[in-house]
C-alpha cells in the first residue's frame, strides 16, 4: 500500500515526515529516509498491535441535481441567451490576467 506523506526539513538538521488520517503519525531523523523509515515502524507496529484498515460500504444518496438534469430546452431563446452570458463571461474571465 503506498500513502501520501509529508516530507519537511528541519531547521538544523534531519526532517520531519507526516502522515494524514488514518495515519496521522510524525517521525523525524537526521536523513529523509532514516525519517521515512520511523514512520514505516510506527505505521507497521500500528498494525501489528491488532489496527485494521477497513474500507466500507456506503449507499449513495440521491443526487438532488437529478431531478432538474434536462428540463432546460436549447431551443428556448431565454436559455440560448443565458449561455451566451455565460460564453462571453467565460471568454472576459480568460483574457482578464488578474481574474485569478
Amino acid at each position: 500500500m503506498k500513502i501520501p506523506v509529508l516530507v519537511e526539513p528541519l531547521s538544523g538538521n534531519g526532517f520531519r515526515v507526516s502522515g494524514s488520517e488514518p495515519f496521522a503519525l510524525t517521525a523525524e531523523g537526521p536523513t529523509c529516509e532514516e525519517a521515512l523509515r520511523k514512520l514505516q515502524q510506527l505505521i507497521e507496529g500500528k498494525l501489528k498491535a491488532g489496527a485494521e484498515i477497513v474500507h466500507l460500504e456506503v449507499p449513495d444518496g440521491e443526487n438532488p441535481w437529478l431531478r432538474i438534469a434536462g428540463t432546460l430546452d436549447p431551443n428556448d431563446p431565454m436559455v440560448q441567451e443565458w449561455i451566451q452570458v455565460m460564453d462571453e463571461n467565460r471568454r472576459l474571465a480568460d483574457a482578464d490576467l488578474d481574474y485569478r
